[in-house]
C-alpha cells in the first residue's frame, strides 16, 4: 500500500536562514560602533579594568608620602585601522605616593582627513586602578585632530596615599580608537571653527 501524503522538504526556507544571517551581521557591526562607549559605561560604574574614580581627583588634602616611591609605566597602542601615531613622552616616572605629575603624550593624524579619537585606559595590576586618580586626562573626552596635524595630550595624576605596600610599579596603558564615524557634535564643530578662520 503507499502513502499518497507528500515527504515535507527536510531543507530549510534559504530566505529565512538569509535574513537571519544579515540580522546578526548588522547587529555585530552596531555592537562593534557601541562597544567603546559601553566599555567606559560600564568601567565608570564597576571600576573593572583599572578604570579610575576622577571624582576622587578633585579632594586636593592629601600628605606625600616621601618615603616611598612607586614607579608608573606608561604603554600605548592604536586599535586596529587607527593610522594615527599615538605615544607617550617618557615611557615610565618615579612617584611618592600623593604627588601629582604630568605626563604628556603626543598624537599625530599623518592621513589627509581630519580625525576622532578616543582612548581607553587600563591599569595593571587592577588593584591599583582604585588609588589612581586622574586629575586631567585627554582621555576623558573624544581627541579631534586635523589631517596632518600634531598634538601634545596633558595627563595629570596622583597615587592615593593609601596605595598597598606592595605595589612597587604600575602599568597605566591606553588604546585610540577611530571614532569619527561616531563623533560628538561639539566636537565635530572644532573642525567647523578651525576652518571658518
Amino acid at each position: 500500500m503507499t502513502d499518497n501524503n507528500p515527504t515535507p522538504n527536510p531543507r530549510p526556507d534559504n530566505a529565512r536562514v538569509i535574513r537571519r544571517l544579515l540580522f546578526v551581521v548588522v547587529g555585530m557591526f552596531g555592537f562593534g560602533f557601541a562597544l567603546v562607549p559601553l566599555y567606559e559605561v560600564f568601567c565608570d560604574i564597576t571600576g573593572f579594568n583599572g578604570r579610575t574614580k576622577n571624582e576622587q581627583a578633585a579632594v586636593n588634602t592629601r600628605q606625600v608620602d616621601t618615603s616611598r616611591t612607586i614607579n608608573v609605566q606608561f604603554i600605548t597602542r592604536v586599535n586596529t585601522g587607527m593610522p594615527w601615531g599615538f605615544k607617550p613622552e617618557v615611557t615610565s616616572v618615579r612617584v611618592h605616593p600623593g604627588e601629582t605629575k604630568v605626563v604628556n603624550f603626543l598624537a599625530n593624524n599623518p592621513t589627509g582627513q581630519n580625525m576622532v579619537a578616543q582612548t581607553v585606559p587600563s591599569v595593571a595590576p587592577g588593584e591599583a586602578g582604585l588609588y589612581l586618580n586622574k586629575t586631567e586626562c585627554f582621555c576623558f573626552n573624544q581627541q579631534p585632530l586635523a589631517a596632518g596635524a600634531k598634538t601634545k595630550m596633558p595627563m595629570q595624576f596622583y597615587l592615593d596615599p593609601d596605595i598597598p605596600k606592595h605595589i612597587h610599579t604600575l602599568t597605566l596603558s591606553y588604546t585610540m580608537y577611530d571614532m569619527t564615524a561616531n563623533a560628538q557634535p561639539d566636537v565635530l564643530a572644532t573642525f567647523e571653527a578651525t576652518s571658518a578662520d
